[in-house]
């Protein structure tokens, strides 16, 4: 009888991965009002805040109405673009109370330059002080890299990406979600997956949406990503779920030094 062993490599990073270290104390409750801010890697794909919210849904069936999850996207956007004032300031977009989180995405632009990189660093902390003024725990959403076939593609760029968010993480104690990470694992455990958009190598297909989803969600709730059965109604493939859920578990775990 032969035996096939798979092993699955966690790419991770000593820097950041027990950093803020009141981490674990953070959210004992499950956050209800939670904002995402960022571009068209959100909002893709019938958008990354509605996958999460379906995800708590499911975990706390009890807290379903009193969910208040927005996403305030702009094309192309970058840190700078968003009117965070207006933003948090909860009435403006209809929510009931001041939200708990708030979720920056960057640009993929901000990662490229040495100007970029400086004006992310401005910017966020600009961004996180303003979040934390309201009371509200902001949290960095480590974007992915690009792949074949945009014309930026650069195999070292997810390093520049780390190295960028988890600086401004550690700089500002700012919590940051490692989903440019969990990208690299899954392909590096399955190379032949389909987490970008084929014909652009920057945008999130379903399925990198999916991954990230999980990764925000295992992290903001401290919850095990495999115990979901959310799988977009159907739209998922089981085996490929339970591949990106791994990945989504294993990657938060070695990041922050925790069991879920």
């Amino acid at each position: 009888m032969r035996f096939i062993i798979f092993v699955l490599v966690i790419y991770s990073t000593s820097l950041f991965s027990k950093d803020p270290s009141n981490y674990k104390n953070l959210f004992e409750e499950p956050p209800l009002r939670v904002l995402f801010v960022g571009n068209s890697y959100f909002y893709y794909n019938d958008s990354l805040h509605n996958h999460v919210r379906r995800m708590v849904e499911e975990t706390f069936p009890d807290k379903k109405e009193s969910l208040e999850f927005k996403s305030a996207t702009i094309g192309g956007s970058r840190l700078s673009h968003h009117n965070i004032d207006h933003l948090l300031s909860y009435k403006n977009i209809s929510v009931s109370q001041p939200f708990q989180v708030v979720i920056l995405q960057g640009g993929s632009g901000e990662v490229l330059d040495a100007k970029s990189r400086r004006q992310f660093k401005i910017q966020s902390k600009k961004l996180i002080n303003k979040i934390k003024k309201t009371g509200a725990i902001p949290v960095l959403y480590m974007i992915h890299a690009y792949v074949e076939p945009h014309e930026n593609y650069d195999p070292n760029m997810i390093n520049q990406i780390i190295d960028v968010y988890e600086k401004s993480g550690s700089e500002n104690n700012t919590l940051v979600f490692p989903v440019g990470i969990a990208f690299k694992n899954a392909y590096s455990l399955k190379p032949s997956i389909q987490l970008h958009k084929d014909f652009d190598g920057t945008h999130p297909d379903i399925l990198g949406t999916y991954l990230s989803a999980c990764v925000v969600f295992a992290t903001l709730y401290k919850k095990d990503p495999t115990r979901l059965d959310y799988d977009y109604y159907g739209e998922i493939d089981s085996s490929d779920a339970k591949l990106l859920q791994d990945v989504a578990k294993e990657t938060v775990e070695k990041y922050f030094d925790i069991t879920l």
